[in-house]
Parts: structure tokens; C-alpha cells; sequence
């Protein structure tokens, strides 16, 4: 547990100036407010004392200013400690997407999206408990317990230990019940994670849901889910509750201190005793949330738990310690290629031989299962074979970092999503410092530049989710233009025209024909219908690429 919340830490360390100035902040607020019940201690236990009318005017006097300054204090605390976790939060959102990206480049596989969605946003959001919830309560109560032993000390060391001492034990709750709560946490991640995956999944493919009458077995299950949820949630509130009643005995056996400090020494003792007493008091506030902490804890623990799980899952294909530098040519040869997927399962190719010279126009035939696509995620790194090598320009792709082979390898396949955003941002996926005319020189390229021009905003013109604001042959433009925006020498067109009907899908290829002019091309399709125009035909059978023409 211990070692996975410091490793979060360990991520937020670019964050550490704003994360120690919300620590500082909520010190100060604390404080203060020891301070405006000490002075108001001190004005009642001066007026007890002296029975004067002008006692503890100086404590008066400086009780308006703390005053004035204390929820100042407050809610610069909130301001500064909640700018500081958004911080975190964000930066570790973008770690946790990056190493994603890393360990499922050619997709989520067996992964659910909705359990890797949870983790994504409800578990990164969770981590906000470690700071918010136990960091900044906690030091905040620390410095409360280390003054109000200080001030009350110098009045007399027994009062001291009567009231700092229950304090001081209710700071040690949270790590005293977060092991307890820590299965109880976990029970609760790993129930949103199932919820969520509940939710969106049937949603995802909600045409198959509906089509196959299953939206009452969909909504029983997230109903199922649902109360798996609220029951670990039960379970955990339970450990707070108990933490909560925890505390308040703390806290109320410091003031019972106090109390029992005046009585057992007599009427001199009365002034100290009500100082006390509200310094206790003071302190109730600044400790109220520790015994809750635990709880936080163990969540958030559980939290960082299952995102590490997933983090830290093997990449498919791991980069080399000191890559090779990046090749000058970019033809392609597969000498003797094994692969399969799984170390039990049958291979896909077994002895793969496969020539692309630069500026060639290979056609890869054959029927669904064959291992088109996955020669595909061979050449992209996105899988490595067991056996043989694949090289470019001459260097063996292992020994190349995966960014530089994909940079002169681009690929189009026949499932290229466009996202919900404008069609500039699609485009610059593929070159982020892509300037306006080049965007432009793409589109016309791949024959839906004049579309684009007569829509109202242009460029910034929204594509939908999965490109619904257009039909199915536009957006497959939109895709081969962010492909062609690429600079990557070879492309591979992985079913680029399937699922469109047979007047776009030829329109389409014979596009395809003009837009990638002067570059290597792996054209991978189930048949020709005689506009490609490849220099070479190869047919993928038993493993092996034969020659079918050429």
C-alpha cells in the first residue's frame, strides 16, 4: 500500500511548488483559527483572573484582524490545495494514457473500454484523496497539535499532556485503520470499474443491443453492478463512520482534560483551564477530517492500484536500450518471418518472405483470417515475429526505436475513426505542426477538399463521433487525407475501401491511385477490381506471400 501511494507522489513531483504552497496555505488557515480561539481563551481566562472590566482588551484588540484574516486564509487554502491537485490529476491522466498507448498500440484487445475508462477518470479522480483527503488534513493537524502543545506547555506541562495527548493519538488514526479499509477500498474500485464497463459497453454497440432485444439482460446487469457498488460503498463508509466516532472521542477526551485540569487544581488553575478548553475546541475543526483519512486512503489506494495494474502491464513489442539511427531508404524485405499470437496458438505465418523495393506498389490478396492485417502490425512494431526479421532501408526494425518505423511507415486501415472534434484537429493528428495550406494540399488530394471548402466553418467544422457528420465515403477521405498529411515514405492501406458501396468504393481507389504518387505502397484488400494499378500482385496462403502477378 505504502509503496504504491509514494510511487503517485513520485508522479506529482513536477507539481511539488504548488502542492507545498497548498500544505503552507492550509498550515495558515489552521493556525489561525487556533489563534482567534487562544485570544478569545485568553480574554475570558484574563477576565477570570483579574474579574476587571479592561481584561484582555490587548486580545480584544487583535481578535478583529484574525478574524478578518481567517476565512481569507480558508479560502486561499481551498484555492491553492485545489489548483494543485487539478495539476496532479491532469498530469497523471496524460502518464497513464501514454503508457496505454504504449502497452495497446494496435488496440484494447481483451481489455473492456469501459473498465479502462473508469480507470482513466474514476481512479485518477480518486487520487485526489491522498493529498486532499489525508496529506493536507494531516500536516495541517500536525502543526495545530505541535502549537497548542507549545502554548499550553508554557502555562503547565500536565495541562499540556491532558489535552495535546488524546490529539495526538487522533493523528494516528489514519494509519491505523487504512490497512483495515484497504480490501474494503479496493472492493469499491474494482465495482465502479464493473459498473462503468456495465454502462458502456452495451452502449458502445448499441445497435447490436437493440437489435438483439437485449436492453432488459443490459439493464439487469448494470442494476446487478449497481448494487455490488452501493454495497462496497456501505462497507467502506462503515470503516469511516467508525473512524469519524474514533476521533470524536479524541477530541472530546483533550477538553475533558482541560476541564478535569481545573477542577483537580483548584481556582487558580480555572484561567489555564478555560485556555484550554478552547484550544481543544480549535483543534476539534483542524482534526475533524483525520479519522476519515484512512478511508480516503485506502481508497485512493486501491485507486492507484488498478491503475499500475494496467500501467504496468508488458508492452507487446519493447523498444531497444540504444535504438539504431534512423535509416536513410525505407524499402521493405521480410526474410523468413514466424509469427503467432499466442505462444499456443497456430501460426500465422511460418517462413514469410516479402520484397518492397522504394517506390513500389504491392497488391496483398487473400480472404479474412489470413494474416493481412497482422503483417500490418509486423511492419508498424505493434507486434514483433518470433522468428526471421523484417528490415527497412536495410536496418532490422528490433533494432529500431517503434517511433522512427512509424514515422516512415503511415497506415490507413479500414476502420480509421475520426473523432469528435474539428476536421484540422483529425488532420494534425498525423503532423501536429501541420500549417493551414498543407492541410488544405491533403484534402485536395484525397478528393474531399471541395467538401470541406463549402461547409460554413470550414476546417473547424465538427466531425461527429466516429465521423457521423459525414457519409461513410467523405470520412474515409478525411482519413486517407491525414494519412497522406504524414511525410512517412511507405503507406499501408489496410481495407481502405471496405464497407463502402461499389461506385464509391471505386472512386475511392482510383483516388488513392493519384494521392499516393511518388511513395512505397502496401495496398491490403480481399480482391482488385482493376482501377489499383499495382506493379506487383502477391497472395497471402499457408503462411507465406506467393506472386500472383508481377
Amino acid at each position: 500500500m505504502r509503496a504504491d501511494l509514494i510511487r503517485v507522489l513520485g508522479l506529482w513531483r513536477g507539481r511539488g511548488a504548488w502542492l507545498l504552497a497548498g500544505i503552507a496555505a492550509a498550515c495558515v488557515a489552521a493556525l489561525l483559527g487556533i489563534a482567534l480561539l487562544a485570544l478569545a481563551g485568553d480574554a475570558v481566562s484574563e477576565g477570570i483572573a483579574t474579574a476587571g472590566a479592561a481584561a484582555g482588551a490587548a486580545a480584544i484588540v487583535w481578535l478583529r484582524p484574525v478574524m478578518i484574516l481567517r476565512p481569507a486564509a480558508r479560502y486561499l487554502e481551498r484555492l491553492v490545495t485545489h489548483a494543485a491537485t487539478f495539476r496532479a490529476l491532469a498530469d497523471t491522466r496524460v502518464w497513464f494514457f501514454r503508457r496505454l498507448a504504449e502497452r495497446l498500440p494496435a488496440g484494447l484487445g481483451f481489455r473492456r473500454a469501459g473498465d479502462l475508462l473508469g480507470r482513466l477518470v474514476s481512479d485518477i479522480d480518486a487520487l485526489d484523496r491522498v493529498y486532499l483527503g489525508a496529506i493536507v488534513p494531516a500536516v495541517a493537524a500536525g502543526s495545530v497539535v505541535v502549537v497548542i502543545a507549545l502554548l499550553l506547555g508554557a502555562v503547565s506541562p500536565l495541562l499540556a499532556a491532558l489535552v495535546a495527548l488524546p490529539l495526538a493519538l487522533a493523528l494516528l488514526l489514519p494509519p491505523l485503520l487504512a490497512p483495515g479499509a484497504a480490501s474494503a477500498g479496493e472492493r469499491v474500485a474494482v465495482a465502479q470499474g464493473a459498473l462503468r464497463a456495465a454502462v458502456v459497453d452495451p452502449l458502445t454497440g448499441i445497435e447490436d443491443t437493440l437489435a438483439a432485444g437485449a436492453e432488459r439482460v443490459a439493464s439487469e446487469r448494470v442494476a446487478a453492478e449497481g448494487a455490488a457498488l452501493s454495497g462496497a460503498q456501505r462497507a467502506l463508509a462503515r470503516r469511516a463512520a467508525w473512524g469519524g466516532a474514533a476521533g470524536a472521542v479524541l477530541t472530546q477526551a483533550a477538553m475533558l482534560g482541560a476541564l478535569a485540569y481545573g477542577v483537580a487544581m483548584g481556582q487558580a488553575a480555572v484561567a489555564a483551564a478555560v485556555l484550554g478548553l478552547f484550544l481543544a475546541t480549535a483543534a476539534a475543526e483542524a482534526l475533524g477530517l483525520m479519522p476519515r483519512a484512512g478511508a480516503a486512503l485506502a481508497a485512493a489506494w486501491a485507486s492507484a492500484r488498478r491503475l499500475f495494474e494496467a500501467a504496468d502491464a508488458a508492452p507487446p513489442v519493447v523498444d531497444p536500450p540504444a535504438p539504431a539511427a534512423p535509416p536513410r531508404g525505407h524499402a521493405i524485405r521480410a526474410e523468413g518471418v514466424r509469427f503467432a499470437w499466442t505462444p499456443e496458438g497456430e501460426a500465422v505465418f511460418d517462413g514469410l518472405d516479402l520484397d518492397v523495393p522504394e517506390g513500389a506498389r504491392i497488391a496483398l490478396l487473400g480472404p479474412s483470417g489470413i494474416g493481412k492485417s497482422t503483417l500490418t502490425s509486423l511492419l508498424l512494431k505493434f507486434a514483433a515475429p518470433q522468428a526471421g526479421r523484417i528490415t527497412l532501408g536495410g536496418v532490422d526494425i528490433a533494432t529500431l526505436a517503434a517511433d522512427d518505423v512509424r514515422a516512415r511507415i503511415a497506415c490507413l486501415t479500414q476502420d480509421a475513426r475520426l473523432f469528435d472534434d474539428s476536421i484540422e484537429a483529425n488532420l494534425r493528428l498525423a503532423k501536429p505542426e501541420a500549417e493551414e495550406p498543407a492541410l488544405w494540399r491533403a484534402l485536395d488530394a484525397a478528393g474531399i477538399g471541395d467538401v470541406v471548402r463549402a461547409l460554413p466553418e470550414g476546417l473547424a467544422t465538427r466531425c461527429g463521433e466516429a465521423g457521423t457528420r459525414f457519409s461513410g465515403g467523405q470520412a474515409r477521405r478525411l482519413a486517407l487525407a491525414r494519412a497522406l498529411l504524414s511525410d512517412a515514405p511507405v503507406l499501408i492501406l489496410d481495407e481502405p475501401a471496405a464497407g463502402l458501396d461499389p461506385d464509391t468504393e471505386r472512386a475511392f481507389l482510383e483516388t488513392l491511385g493519384e494521392a499516393t504518387a511518388g511513395r512505397s505502397v502496401i495496398l491490403v484488400v480481399h480482391r482488385l477490381i482493376g482501377v489499383e494499378r499495382p506493379t506487383r500482385i502477391l497472395r497471402l496462403a499457408g503462411g507465406r506471400a506467393m506472386v500472383a502477378m508481377g
